[in-house]
């Protein structure tokens, strides 16, 4: 799957209303654009094609008193919602080493209850088991990657990650089951979107056309 529409959708989510700018401001603020797709000229383009296709509201809002082309904010949908937490809810149990997918989810982990997130890292933890044991028909790893010539250090990474996946996970299911965090329906939830006029420290400085729209 493609972690630019589970950020884009998530992070105009948050905000209930958000223009183009102020969703890659968010992204970049949250490192994104570091360990993701999530770069500006995909960013509005998944802005825009969700809107054509009914995830997104599209607001024209009249230009400012000082001048400039109308900027276009955006609101999520029903359907919006609906595509969101079934992005949400397959980033978290597919076991997919990609780090945009697996950071993505877990960055919007609490925007589910607290017992299906717990829920749902542990079907993760076991099609990570599932997958290390189609590795390892081919590749018995007590026995080391030389069994296979240096082809083998692959699949001994693989397994490694595996483990290291499996156990970070296991680690954070005990940390939720033992009240970590504020999960849906628990009270204020964590704000981890800049307000209006906040500098953000990590923003890259470039422009893109659509920053005034």
């Amino acid at each position: 799957m493609s972690a630019i529409r589970l950020l884009v959708l998530g992070a105009v989510r948050q905000h209930g209303r958000a223009h183009g700018y102020q969703v890659r401001n968010d992204l970049e603020y949250w490192g994104a654009h570091e360990w993701s797709n999530a770069k500006p000229g995909s960013i509005y383009h998944a802005l825009k094609q969700m809107a054509k296709q009914g995830l997104l509201h599209a607001h024209e809002i009249a230009p400012s008193t000082v001048g400039g082309p109308p900027r276009t904010e955006y609101e999520i949908t029903e359907a919006g919602s609906e595509e969101y937490v079934r992005l949400l809810r397959e980033a978290l149990t597919s076991y997919d080493q990609r780090t945009d997918v697996k950071s993505a989810a877990i960055g919007f982990i609490v925007d589910l209850p607290r017992a299906e997130a717990v829920a749902l890292l542990k079907e993760r933890i076991r099609r990570i088991e599932e997958w290390r044991g189609v590795v390892t028909q081919d590749y018995a790893p007590e026995q080391g990657p030389e069994q296979l010539g240096h082809i083998g250090e692959i699949m001994n990474l693989w397994v490694h990650t595996a483990d290291a996946e499996a156990e970070w996970t296991r680690g954070l299911i005990a940390r939720i089951e033992g009240g970590a965090y504020t999960f849906a329906g628990e009270g204020e939830p964590f704000v981890g979107v800049l307000t209006e006029g906040r500098e953000n420290p990590y923003a890259t400085g470039e422009r893109h056309p659509e920053d005034d729209r």
